[in-house]
């Protein structure tokens, strides 16, 4: 037994005490952020080409800006031909099309459009993130392009220009308005936050119905906030009146009210009317050419 005993003190000797290593694992690098600017970060509008004049018009008149040279251009990989203005005005920026030509697939139905600082390393990291390509990149008239798709069918276009743009920062940032069901949000929440470098503003999971057409309903609504911009992501059964849902950006004025007025004398048609959500009026408009948007502005009093 002592001969036992002795054996294992020197085995315990030998293998001494645990190792603990000099210096901790490293950690996972954090992936980098291509963002540049709120104000570079357009919402993409299709209308009918011989209704493009009276919409950008319209737009102008409900928020005020600036315009650059309407144009026509092939900004498709495959032949297309396509009206296209850039309208700049302090609620946001909107990049307006008019096909001429049929719109080749998979276009038409990307909700943005974000300028990138590296398009190549944004697309990949929004592949690891979760995103897939619908088209290989591919280069337009001022830079290259790529249109890409979020978990849930959020198909966003990501973009980079040649000749880099100055463009004055936004009075108010909209928010780019996803509705998605509870499938879906989870894995879209997670890819964007990832990619995008998003930090959750706000999580209300019982939030009113009422907010989307869903009066007597509970949703979920997230606020999100990071280098391209806002966005509100709005989870719930799917069963959307209209025209809930076709909204794909939510501009922020001062005086809604006014603004209103102004978008009525330019033709703009108020489909939701005013109505109080939290602490800020809300109203759902369409303008000429089909674009709907939502406007909103701080409740008063």
């Amino acid at each position: 037994m002592k001969t036992f005993t002795l054996m294992i003190a020197a085995a315990m000797v030998v293998a001494g005490p645990a190792v603990t290593p000099a210096f901790a694992a490293a950690p996972a690098p954090v992936a980098a952020d291509y963002a540049v600017g709120a104000q570079y970060d357009t919402t993409h509008v299709y209308v009918p080409q011989d209704q493009f004049d009276t919409f950008v018009a319209s737009f102008v008149a409900t928020f005020g800006g600036t315009t650059s040279k309407q144009g026509e251009f092939q900004v498709t990989p495959t032949p297309s031909l396509t009206k296209s203005q850039l309208v700049l005005t302090p609620s946001g920026t909107i990049s307006v099309f008019g096909f001429k030509t049929p719109i080749p697939y998979p276009f038409g139905d990307e909700r943005t459009g974000y300028l990138t600082t590296d398009l190549d390393a944004a697309v990949k990291s929004a592949v690891s993130h979760g995103a897939v390509r619908r088209l290989e990149s591919f280069p337009d008239p001022i830079g290259r392009d790529s249109v890409i798709q979020w978990p849930g069918g959020v198909n966003m276009q990501l973009y980079w220009h040649t000749a880099k743009p100055n463009y004055a920062p936004l009075t108010t940032v909209p928010e780019n308005r996803v509705y998605l069901t509870a499938d879906a949000a989870p894995a879209f929440l997670k890819s964007w936050t990832g990619f995008a470098h998003a930090k959750v503003v706000a999580d209300d999971k019982a939030a009113s119905g009422a907010e989307i057409g869903e009066p007597g309903k509970t949703i979920r609504r997230v606020s999100l906030d990071s280098g391209y911009g806002k966005m509100v992501v709005y989870v719930s059964d799917g069963q959307l009146p209209w025209p809930y849902g076709r909204d794909m950006t939510g501009y922020e004025v001062t005086d809604l009210a006014a603004t209103l007025a102004r978008a009525s004398a330019a033709g703009v048609e108020t489909l939701v009317a005013p109505f109080a959500v939290g602490q800020r009026q809300s109203a759902v408009v369409r303008f000429p050419g089909g674009y709907i948007a939502e406007i909103h502005s701080s409740k008063v009093g």
